[in-house]
């Protein structure tokens, strides 16, 4: 287990001072339009016009410097340091780009602009670099796909081919752009490296001043590339400058130097420990071809240009002196322009001010159409292509003023008294097949994984039940929109069309509640009342992707809007009973009703744990098997397609999954729901039962999606790497070292680490993203598996909503690059994923959140029973083993419905 890596905590600060600005006079809000950084895929963004001025969003900047620098070469001058170094930094549709975007926030002072590599024309790109001077460098981030594929790459070779006065930092297909756009050919490596890392040498150039070369020097970097440079290739103009060390890659973690191997030795003995070594593979590249001396080329620069590439990543997780690659590109920036300079402010080009980067635009350019357009919605968003920057101060109408009063009561100590959790809801909740009820359950604790549990059913007079589907566009570009049903507590319902999507519906539904923070400031969980419920798979084009190419049998989002609930405390054994009601409704009828229940069930409590013995009496197991939608043969296929892709530079992890089905007749839910728990608790367990859409959700999942608590504060733990418990101590022992310190396991665990930090980069404050636990290994009671946690401040200006449509859905769920890999995934699995790989969780009506990812569940939909699993893929992926790794999480949730049917 590692822990604080890299907390990123340090603050940022922005001084006003130290530069002569001028005053833009009469300026008003009208004058400027934002430039939404839209994640929409091969979508040429516009940008809007209006009295001859393009305002640029930088969502993160408390305070950005007044000035623009002048161009001018001037001799003999004093050496200057700019305050601030202003990046455009260009994404090639990455998951890694905002991870960079944090990285060079901290550095430059000053958050870059980040734009889609087919988001500005080429005019646009010039009027920002050469007559606004907007810009002092340009990073290219990596990207899927190939620098010999305009799709993949967009204007940035344009860009390196003529942007000759420029500093630039190409990072992975950016570096190898650079390669391509001078005449070195990009090929195949010998073998696709993603996740794994090498030890780096170089010839202590300036953008590794500094930094220490050459084997065990300590200078590791991580790769995520199929493609190479080919050095033989190489122009003139292009210069190496780093080389691996030698052709093996290493783990992250290394079993030789691990601290936990002297608390193992009392378990393992010195057979199994060597058994440990040599289950471990070691992974040579398959030859030399296309190295020098065995070596793979590192990085490039230009001879005369100021222009740089890497092909590994400095902005990952397991990359050292990756902050200080990027604090010397700051430098070699500032070299750049001084020789250019005075740099004198210009305020008549360049206003920064508040949060934002106001660049004019003269009128009569506009007027000439140098500006693509596209039509604008009323909340300043375009109806297609909705993206996942879309997110950032953007302005959600409310759909009405509610002011929302909580009361609640306390009861110490009180939980085990009345039989704990499952007591609880089987007495207060269960009568009536437990229907419009709802329980998030933390049924594993242990270790402080989870401490509280939430429960109820159909409340008072703010209760409702939404149901969202959407429109059917199944494998077509998705319009956007979908029909939401709604019905009352008093039975009445309404249906009716969201233009805008779920999403932005919630937005403006949370917009709507005032409340007073002192009302639950002295309760010690975060959900309070609000909304419970899940969202599906496909609702992943409503965050960006362009289509979903199977139409989910259940509804893409159910949540129940719960007014009345019920907390458990178990940390303390305490029980609370909650009730939000508007301001002008003061009755506490719910909490008095539930009260007297709780104390009745205190003096009754050996009668009613007798009636639940009756869950432990012998099944018969049902002779009917689950169906899959592909057989192993088909699978094992899937698999071999993936690497296919992965070798291609499509993807660097692709998370393949399928389904398993099976009929039933009637059924217990609830009880079926009861022995799941038992069989295989976890900390991020739920059950959901919406009764009149026929939905019985029994979910024992294990992995935290993501988590906003009152103070802001963002948390992810995603999972990856998983294997089974042994049957003895020693071999349990042994199946767990060997997931913890394979070279496979952590390359996938860091890739989507690395995703997750990137997702939430987007929404969180410069320098705050961080890493507390990597690769950390949890076992429960079927299985171990490897959880990283990632968490980050929250920026003030960002919803809930806005975070969850950010890392939407789950990274651990989907690959790296994150869009891509969706489409790959669409196009080879055959049915929709539907509640799986969605979220189960809550949305408390003061905007905290947890929700967790939703597997190792059972979903009860008209008379069929369903379990979706998978795993990710990577290049080092045996299709055999894979299709092993997908049973066994199967394993659980299918023995218990076998049981019940």
């Amino acid at each position: 287990m590692i822990t604080g890596l890299r907390s990123l905590s340090s603050e940022l600060k922005f001084r006003d001072g130290g530069m002569v600005c001028t005053s833009l006079s009469s300026l008003t809000s009208n004058d400027f339009v934002r430039i939404y950084y839209l994640e929409q895929k091969r979508h040429c963004k516009a940008l809007r016009k209006n009295a001859g001025m393009l305002s640029l969003s930088c969502p993160t900047t408390s305070k950005l410097m007044e000035g623009s620098f002048m161009r001018k070469k001037q001799l003999h001058k004093p050496p200057l340091k700019l305050e601030f170094v202003r990046t455009l930094l260009i994404d090639n549709y990455d998951s890694y780009t905002y991870n960079i975007y944090q990285d060079l926030s901290v550095i430059n002072g000053l958050p870059p602009v980040v734009i889609r590599n087919d988001e500005w024309t080429w005019e646009d790109l010039c009027y920002y670099l050469y007559e606004e001077k907007a810009f002092d460098n340009i990073v290219i981030s990596p990207g899927p796909g190939s620098p010999t594929c305009a799709n993949d790459i967009g204007i940035c070779l344009r860009l390196l081919h003529e942007c000759e006065d420029i500093p630039i930092l190409g990072v992975c297909l950016g570096h190898q752009a650079l390669g391509y756009v001078h005449g070195a050919k990009v090929v195949h490596a010998n073998e696709p490296v993603h996740g794994r890392l090498s030890e780096i040498e170089h010839n202590g150039c300036s953008l590794f001043n500094g930094i220490p070369s050459g084997r065990n020097s300590g200078f590791k970097v991580v790769r995520y590339h199929s493609l190479v440079i080919d050095p033989e290739s190489l122009p003139k103009e292009l210069i190496p400058i780093s080389w691996t060390c030698s052709t093996d890659t290493q783990s992250f973690l290394e079993i030789s130097n691990a601290s936990s191997i002297s608390d193992a030795h009392d378990i393992v003995s010195s057979d199994s420990m060597s058994q440990v070594q040599k289950s471990l593979r070691v992974w040579p590249l398959n030859s030399h071809q296309n190295m020098q001396n065995g070596k793979v080329l590192m990085a490039v620069m230009h001879s005369v240009r100021p222009h740089y590439g890497v092909q590994f990543h400095p902005e990952s997780i397991g990359t050292s002196y990756g902050r200080e690659i990027f604090k010397n590109f700051r430098e070699i920036t500032e070299d750049h322009w001084l020789n250019y300079g005075p740099l004198v402010t210009c305020k008549e080009n360049v206003d920064y001010s508040g949060n934002q980067i106001r660049l004019r635009k003269p009128v009569s350019q506009l007027n000439h159409g140098t500006f693509p357009s596209r039509s604008i919605g009323h909340n300043g968003v375009g109806k297609k292509g909705v993206g996942l920057f879309d997110l950032v101060n953007l302005s959600y109408p409310s759909n009405g003023v509610k002011f929302l009063k909580l009361a609640w009561k306390k009861y110490d100590h009180l939980a085990s008294e009345v039989g704990g959790a499952r007591n609880i809801f089987y007495q207060l909740f269960g009568h009536h097949k437990a229907e419009n009820t709802f329980w998030l359950d933390s049924s594993s604790i242990e270790k402080g994984r989870a401490r509280f549990s939430f429960m109820g059913g159909k409340g008072g007079s703010l209760w409702k039940q939404m149901v969202f589907q959407l429109s059917d566009e199944s494998g077509h570009p998705f319009e956007g929109g979908g029909y939401l049903s709604i019905e009352d507590a008093r039975g009445s319902a309404t249906k009716t069309f969201l233009n805008d999507g779920f999403f932005n519906y919630l937005n403006k539904e949370l917009s709507s509640f005032q409340y007073k923070r002192e009302d639950y400031d002295e309760l010690p969980f975060d959900f309070h009342g609000g909304y419970v419920g899940y969202f599906g798979y496909e609702l992943k084009v409503e965050c960006g992707a362009p289509y979903n190419q199977h139409k989910s049998r259940t509804p893409d989002a159910c949540f129940f809007f719960a007014d009345n609930l019920l907390v458990i405390d178990h940390s303390s054994d305490d029980v609370y009973l909650l009730s939000i009601h508007e301001e002008c409704n003061t009755s506490t009828s719910w909490l008095d009703d539930a009260e007297l229940k709780l104390m009745e069930l205190r003096t009754s409590v050996p009668e009613k744990l007798i009636e639940e013995s009756s869950l432990n009496v012998s099944f018969t197991q049902c002779k009917v098997e689950f169906v899959a939608e592909k057989s192993m043969e088909e699978y094992m296929s899937d698999v071999e397609k993936c690497k296919q892709y992965i070798k291609d530079g499509e993807s660097y992890e692709l998370c393949l999954t399928t389904q398993i089905r099976k009929k039933i007749e009637e059924i217990d839910a609830l009880r079926l729901y009861l022995r799941l728990r038992e069989r295989n608790p976890a900390p991020y367990a739920a059950w959901l039962n919406f009764s009149k859409e026929d939905i019985c959700i029994c979910c024992s999942s294990p992995e935290r999606f993501l988590q906003l608590n009152r103070d802001g504060v963002l948390e992810a733990k995603p999972i990856k790497g998983t294997t089974k418990r042994g049957v003895t101590t020693e071999e349990d022992e042994l199946l767990k070292m060997q997931l913890q310190y394979s070279e496979k396991n952590q390359a996938e665990n860091l890739m989507i680490v690395d995703l997750l930090r990137n997702d939430l980069g987007r929404v969180c404050e410069p320098g705050s993203v961080h890493v507390p636990l990597l690769m950390d290994i949890e076992s429960y009671a079927t299985v171990h598996t490897m959880v990283s946690t990632v968490g980050g401040k929250k920026q003030p200006n960002v919803s809930a909503i806005d975070c969850i449509k950010a890392a939407f859905p789950g990274g651990s769920m989907t690959g790296a690059p994150k869009l891509r890999s969706m489409e790959i995934l669409d196009s080879l699995e055959n049915c929709p994923r539907g509640i799986y790989s969605g979220c189960i969780g809550y949305i408390s009506y003061n905007q905290t959140f947890d929700l967790n990812i939703v597997i190792r569940t059972v979903v009860l939909h008209q008379g069929e029973a369903s379990i979706g699993a998978g795993g990710a893929i990577i290049a080092l992926s045996d299709p055999s083993d894979e299709y092993e790794e997908m049973v066994l999480k199967t394993h659980a949730p299918s023995r218990v419905v076998m049981e019940f049917s």
